[in-house]
């Protein structure tokens, strides 16, 4: 299936060049994104061609907007004020540019005549990191693997702890996230642009804020956040995503079993010995016996000095957790 046009114009042949080559290179929407530095050649190409989604100079005048053939309009706007009339949403076109396709997403999502769309592309491997016993390097583990796979190809990070700390560690303030993905989609399932809106950048690694209030997790069972974990794998562009699952419960169980394989930190003291057991007794008793076969048990290194916020990123990467996590790389994947 062909790729629909997202078609990029501002009367800053720069800007717009610049802007197109950072959307092609993250991939992060379903398109084929294409850079016109000419108004003219912008109305050409309609002329003859479909263009689903439009980004275009809010200077440009409106009645030369819309002899534009485009499905959907945004402007990119120098402020942020839009007066009520004004026919097309906008976005502040002065910002990262991660942030400018958020905001465009969320508006093309919002848009009650969008088509559905989905991606043929081969689906993505999932990779559970799951553990019963706390304190085990998990998280700091499924973010290493993260960012190391994302050198190579497209990767997804989803946080399912309901305290993760994410906004402290990674100094943001999200206005959407998990929360958001999970009501659209128990609202009107998987819709490749409510990903779009919601995924953020860190290094290289994609990640979705996590939730904002713990509520948000119990709101959801394993089944329907197992059932939009393979959505996202088989209808989106990521090679791999990675599922965080924190102190999921028991609902762990029907969430790794989508999973490709699972990493579980473990320790050797007899009390985690005896987590880790208790979690395996469910997984027989629950019918669930066979995911025993796909759980990867680790012991991930620690170190005194790990953990600031300020080097967070080169400490994952470069520290004794980065070559561990190098090296289980290149022996199981």
């Amino acid at each position: 299936m062909a790729k629909k046009v997202m078609a990029v114009y501002d009367g800053d042949p720069l800007y717009t060049e610049r802007f197109t080559e950072f959307i092609n290179r993250k991939e992060q929407v379903p398109f084929s994104v294409m850079a016109f530095t000419t108004l003219e050649r912008l109305k050409a190409y309609g002329e003859d061609h479909e263009i689903e989604l439009l980004l275009i100079d809010s200077s440009v005048p409106r009645e030369e907007i819309g002899k534009i053939s485009a499905a959907f309009v945004v402007l990119l706007a120098e402020g942020e004020v839009v007066l009520p009339e004004e026919p097309y949403p906008s976005v502040y076109k002065y910002q990262a540019a991660d942030r400018i396709m958020r905001e465009v997403m969320k508006r093309y999502g919002d848009n009650p005549v969008e088509t559905a769309y989905t991606m043929a592309s081969k689906a993505g491997r999932i990779i559970g990191v799951y553990s019963p016993i706390n304190r085990c390097l998990k998280t700091s583990f499924a973010l290493a693997m993260g960012q190391l796979l994302a050198r190579d190809l497209k990767v997804l990070y989803l946080n399912f702890e309901d305290c993760s700390g994410f906004g402290r560690l990674m100094g943001e303030e999200y206005k959407t996230g998990l929360s958001d993905l999970l009501y659209y989609y128990s609202q009107e399932g998987f819709r490749w642009m409510r990903l779009g809106a919601v995924v953020y950048t860190w290094g290289d690694l994609d990640y979705v804020p996590p939730v904002e209030y713990p509520e948000d997790l119990c709101q959801v069972n394993g089944q329907m956040m197992a059932e939009l974990v393979s959505h996202i794998a088989r209808e989106s562009t990521y090679g791999s995503i990675i599922l965080d699952l924190g102190q999921f419960g028991k609902k762990a169980a029907e969430v790794l079993e989508v999973c490709d394989v699972v990493y579980m930190p473990v320790k050797d003291d007899w009390v985690s010995a005896a987590k880790v057991e208790e979690f395996e007794e469910y997984l027989v008793s629950s019918g669930h016996e066979a995911l025993k076969n796909r759980i990867q048990k680790i012991k991930p290194p620690y170190h005194g000095n790990f953990g600031r916020r300020d080097n967070y990123l080169e400490q994952l990467l470069w520290g004794e957790l980065g070559d561990y996590t190098r090296q289980l790389l290149r022996q199981s994947l």
